[in-house]
């Protein structure tokens, strides 16, 4: 774990420059608007270590799958974020010598994420090997406001001397990705021109033909004195050096201005033309102007979605920092786009959503933003309904079945490994519980029969065909699966995984009832040919006689049906220094360990936990958790939520610290490859469903709130069926603040309670 960065509650801030951890922070430091976005490199040259990152919303490569043995079903490429146009370049000269980082001695190094107002601000000093002294201060942002926008204002005080100098700003599509195979570069130039006006670079992908036109312009301020420009261009490149002379202790500002245009939103011709308007309406609006418009708008994010912790600054920062990426990376403006897994701060897992998306990253949406930015979420699978289908044909499986894709940028499935593209199916029961939960938090009931049946028939299809009856149990069984627990492969009866797909076939159920003898579900029913009876009569079936492992002497549900078999240990047995165990050990000795990446049996069980005791939620907890490493960053959350059921204050506030500060303290070795972008939204779970016990219940709010002893008290706000709401735990009391001019009847440790509209209404904390 690492611990460089500065605790404040509401930025991050690094102080003194460590080369190290320089990947680490350029993922931290990360800033975006949505629509595109890229790690916190530096603007000025920089030899040292550094992952290079730019990315535009949407655009990928289909880089061919390789594997020794091809198998039937196999997924034809793997799809890869793409790394775009540097478009942040000002290299600079002093007498000829170049600033760098890597080569100077740097003192007074300052990098800050201003997280209230949405800006990257950095500042040092730089002795050059020459004995020149610079001083630099630097801020950048990518426009919520003016979202294909992108501006930087780089201050330099020349600080012993007076000199000549050349400033060169750059746009360079020359750019190549970190896991590329024999440094593959994807992007073919189309087009490019360097003026002393602006300039571009026009480049299209292969195979997959996104085109993007990345253009710049600026200008200079200051004590700089002119002797004029000099257009350069080579391959996929283009810059412009501006000549002049500096003097001793006056600072000059170079002004930036730069936009990214996508053929996902304007047609190929018109690229570069938009691009200049964009350009050019920004250089004339000015840096100011531009960055108060966008810090209004991160104010009112703010105002939607902040959560305010009392007497903890580390537990503040890091849940302002998970809520800072959710809102950059995810606006909800288009339902193409969904929740990459490193947002834009890396490109490492490819595709632009997983299972976390539906698993994870929805509550928090659900939550703070306008009831059709989840809706899109939802919508973005059903647009994809026929791929899914495709890709569980692809497997052998018929009639209109459907296996929603592990990782995707279009609904085909596009993961390169085994064991979780064939076996890690579990995935389709949460796209189906999304559907649960949107309905149930939002109440749109028209979209069950107008979207979400027709998914859940194709889900429940395949769940239908993918368990076999056995003559020994007697029941049906599910083999040759993975559940969420990575570090277990090819398992048979993964009791997360058939109870998710119980729980489908159920809900589906249910649906088909609701709307029986409608118009709209014989609609449905001629457009997916339903066979009527024959197939309810067999998810009944399946239903009423499915295999779900349980240990009777430790009243435990099974993982899987040989995990007693396992030595089982607790994780503090692990040798000192083995830890993380995917960094130190073979894969062959993890799999055949009893520890647990994530949670797996626990994740079902925090579903679900209606349907279970106190007593079982606890004796699940107590056997599986000590047993759990959690390295994966989805684990911390789900089991901060159980402790915070069970009245585990401290254990739930480790795994909250653990989730809020995954990513700012590195906790698993890995955040100079891009932050945890899905695991963040888990943060917000662990503190709303945790701590505050939020949950909807049959489309009605409850709240059972606790207090860790770190926190003096918290607040937040929340969206409800056209309600604003502000829930603040304090001094042994519970507030729910109705904002909006309409009564909401809800629950307090199963109370019910009414809060008036535009009132309140407080209870004693339990």
């Amino acid at each position: 774990m690492k611990n460089y960065i500065k605790h404040d509650p509401w930025s991050i801030i690094e102080e003194g420059f460590i080369p190290e951890y320089n990947e680490i922070s350029e993922s931290i430091f990360s800033i975006g608007n949505g629509m595109f976005g890229g790690r916190a490199n530096f603007e000025e040259k920089y030899s040292g270590k550094t992952l290079q990152g730019n990315y535009v919303a949407g655009v990928y490569y289909p880089d061919k799958t390789r594997v020794g043995w091809w198998k039937n079903g196999y997924p034809e490429y793997f799809a890869k974020v793409l790394n775009a146009a540097n478009w942040i370049g000002i290299d600079i000269e002093f007498d000829g010598e170049t600033l760098d980082l890597n080569t100077a001695e740097v003192s007074d190094f300052r990098r800050e994420l201003n997280m209230r107002e949405g800006y990257l601000q950095r500042s040092f000093t730089a002795k050059m090997p020459s004995g020149k002294v610079v001083s630099v201060i630097t801020t950048r942002f990518n426009s919520l406001v003016k979202n294909k926008i992108g501006a930087i204002a780089y201050q330099v005080t020349p600080v012993n001397f007076s000199g000549t100098a050349k400033i060169t700003p750059s746009v360079d599509f020359d750019v190549v990705n970190a896991d590329s195979n024999y440094d593959e570069k994807f992007w073919v130039e189309q087009e490019k021109k360097a003026a002393e006006g602006f300039s571009y670079v026009m480049a299209s992908t292969k195979k997959t033909d996104f085109w993007v036109a990345t253009g710049m312009e600026f200008h200079v301020g200051g004590a700089f004195d002119s002797s004029g420009r000099t257009p350069n261009e080579r391959e996929k490149y283009v810059e412009v050096t501006e000549a002049g002379s500096v003097k001793e202790g006056e600072a000059f500002t170079i002004y930036k201005y730069a936009a990214n245009i996508s053929s996902m939103y304007f047609e190929k011709d018109q690229l570069v033309k938009v691009c200049a308007e964009e350009v050019a309406s920004a250089s004339e609006i000015g840096f100011d102007t531009l960055l108060d418009e966008h810090k209004a708008a991160w104010v009112q994010n703010w105002v939607k979605s902040d959560i305010v912790i009392e007497g903890d600054v580390a537990a503040q920062q890091g849940i302002r920092f998970n809520i800072f990426q959710l809102n950059q990376t995810y606006t909800g403006q288009d339902e193409r786009l969904n929740i990459g897994p490193k947002g834009f701060t890396g490109e490492k897992y490819g595709g632009s959503t997983y299972w976390d998306t539906e698993a994870y990253c929805l509550a928090f949406y659900l939550a703070t933003a306008e009831p059709e930015v989840a809706r899109n979420l939802v919508l973005y699978r059903y647009k994809h309904l026929a791929r899914a289908i495709e890709n569980a044909e692809k497997l052998g499986f018929t009639d209109g079945a459907a296996l929603y894709p592990m990782v995707t940028m279009n609904g085909e499935e596009c993961h390169n490994e085994w064991e979780i593209t064939f076996e890690e199916i579990h995935r389709n029961g949460a796209i189906a519980y999304a559907i649960y939960d949107y309905i149930n938090y939002h109440g749109d009931e028209d979209y069950l029969i107008d979207y979400g049946l027709e998914v859940l028939i194709g889900i429940s299809r395949f769940w239908a065909q993918r368990v076999h009856w056995s003559e020994n149990k007697g029941q049906y069984v599910m083999h040759g699966v993975t559940g969420p627990n990575e570090y277990e492969n090819n398992v048979n009866n993964n009791w997360y995984t058939s109870k998710m797909a119980l729980w489908t076939l159920e809900y589906t159920l249910e649906g088909l009832k609701k709307y029986e003898g409608s118009d709209k579900l014989k609609s449905l029913f001629d457009k997916v040919n339903f066979r009527g009876a024959e197939e309810t009569e067999k998810w009944e079936h399946i239903l009423d006689n499915m295999y779900l492992g349980y240990d009777e002497e430790k009243g435990v549900f099974l993982q899987q049906d040989n995990f007693l078999d396992k030595e089982l240990m607790s994780v503090d047995d692990i040798t000192k220094g083995q830890r993380p165990i995917n960094q130190n050990w073979s894969w062959d000795r993890i799999l055949r360990s009893c520890f647990i990446k994530q949670a797996d049996t626990l994740q079902g069980i925090y579903l679900f936990e209606d349907e279970f005791d106190i007593e079982t939620i606890e004796r699940n907890f107590d056997f599986y958790e000590p047993m759990t490493v959690h390295e994966s960053s989805l684990s911390p959350c789900v089991h901060g939520i159980l402790a915070s059921k069970l009245g585990r204050k401290e254990k739930a506030y480790e795994m909250y610290l653990r989730t809020a500060r995954l990513d700012l303290d590195d906790y698993n070795n890995d955040t100079e490859d891009g932050c945890h972008t899905t695991s963040m939204a888990g943060t917000w779970m662990a503190f709303a469903k945790g701590f505050a016990g939020m949950r909807v219940r049959n489309g009605e709010l409850y709240f059972s709130p606790s207090l860790p002893d770190q926190w003096q008290g918290y607040n937040f706000h929340i969206k409800f069926r056209g309600r604003n709401l502000g829930i603040s735990a304090k001094d042994g009391q519970i507030n729910i603040e109705n904002e909006s001019n309409e009564a909401l009847d809800l629950y307090m440790y199963d109370t019910k309670v009414t809060a008036p509209a535009e009132g309140s209404v407080s209870i004693e904390m339990e």
